[in-house]
């Protein structure tokens, strides 16, 4: 036989097994139908947003929606804004550090920083009780407090990102040092030690955005609207290639990826929503002072971090939940000075039994008992 001929043999072998099977009549009937798109939105001109909401959303999604938007109207001003306003101005500022660290393995200190510069240039240039503050308009001062401290984010990371693990803590936990000095000892700008008293959020369209209700949903909707962009960059082409400089940055740079780029980057993003979380912050407590940007604080933000689970956004949020109920209530059980030993207890706990945090250990108890677990023979 000839070679022609083999290859015009493997030819229709290979072709005759690519054809699919035909199937028996009695099945044709069960089979789903090709032109049956499962996305309602695939084919369809909706915008990118709509298509991504329908895709990821599910009942458990639309239940915590409903809970959140009922909350104030069920409780009580204290745990509106002292406990539900206080946690989601600190996932805010959690979830800039979770973003880092979860999707680009990056662990800064320097995020409570950045919050703080976005707290203090909102009291410099806004009202406050002090008179060296300047007093101009909140349409001003928001967006100016936001862009510098996006700046100085990406200062940071420009400085960061050419190192790796405990050097990467050490250099951002410096600057936050740093910065704590700066704050403490300037008076001309800082007022020193005792900070800026009375820096309340302004009145919009007739609301006073210090009143408990409208404060919590200001803050849930800048959450939201920072989960979900957080949700929507990890699985953008500029997400996923971060999560490449993650896993292995020699391959990503091979490939022709910009490796510094994409961290300088994600420390940009992850300081604009530090900088959201730090006016917040400053707006709830009222007044800023260097405490507030104290290393106790940068390392708050990190066990926040840490309890909620540094793989999953919405675990900065759980994580500023238990961390504030335990600010809050952990003084009925021991003194206030001792509150430190009460986190530094949940914070070994978690790390031990779970390492992926609150989300992790919830993970492992419904696979182990959960419905899945028992229809297991």
């Amino acid at each position: 036989m000839s070679a022609a001929y083999w290859r015009r043999a493997m030819n229709t072998g290979l072709a005759a097994a690519a054809r699919p099977l035909p199937l028996p009549k009695s099945m044709a009937s069960m089979a789903p139908a090709a032109t049956a798109p499962l996305d309602p939105y695939a084919q369809s001109d909706a915008p990118r947003w709509l298509k991504f909401l329908w895709q990821h959303l599910s009942a458990r999604h639309v239940f915590v929606l409903a809970f959140v938007l009922i909350y104030p109207f069920v409780a009580t001003p204290f745990f509106t804004f002292q406990i539900a306003g206080q946690a989601l101005a600190l996932g805010l500022i959690a979830l800039s550090l979770t973003f880092l660290g979860g999707y680009g393995g990056m662990i800064s200190l320097a995020q409570m920083t950045v919050a703080g510069i976005a707290g203090y240039l909102v009291s410099v240039l806004g009202p406050s009780a002090q008179t060296i503050s300047l007093g101009w308009p909140w349409w001003v001062v928001i967006p100016f407090a936001l862009s510098i401290s996006v700046v100085c984010a990406t200062l940071i990371g420009w400085l960061s990102v050419r190192t790796e693990g405990i050097y990467t803590i050490m250099i951002t936990l410096a600057i936050g040092v740093a910065f704590y000095y700066l704050v403490l000892q300037n008076y001309s700008v800082f007022n020193g030690f005792q900070g800026f008293q009375k820096v309340y959020p302004p009145t919009v369209a007739g609301i006073d955005w210090r009143d408990p209700r409208a404060f919590y949903f200001l803050a849930l909707a800048l959450s939201l609207a920072a989960y979900l962009l957080v949700k929507w960059v990890v699985r953008a082409p500029f997400g996923v290639a971060l999560q490449g400089v993650r896993d292995n940055p020699r391959r990503m740079e091979a490939l022709g990826f910009h490796v510094v780029a994409h961290r300088v980057a994600a420390y940009a993003l992850a300081g604009l929503i530090a900088a959201v979380g730090g006016v917040l912050f400053t707006w709830y407590n009222g007044l800023i002072s260097p405490n507030s940007v104290s290393t106790g604080w940068m390392i708050n933000i990190l066990v926040i971090a840490v309890l909620g689970g540094m793989r999953h956004p919405i675990g900065a949020f759980i994580g500023a939940i238990v961390f504030v109920l335990l600010q809050t209530f952990a003084i009925d059980v021991i003194d206030r000075e001792r509150f430190n030993l009460v986190i530094g207890v949940v914070f070994l706990a978690i790390v031990l039994f779970s390492p992926d945090g609150l989300l992790g250990l919830w993970s492992k108890l419904r696979q182990r008992f959960g419905p899945e677990a028992i229809r297991r023979p």
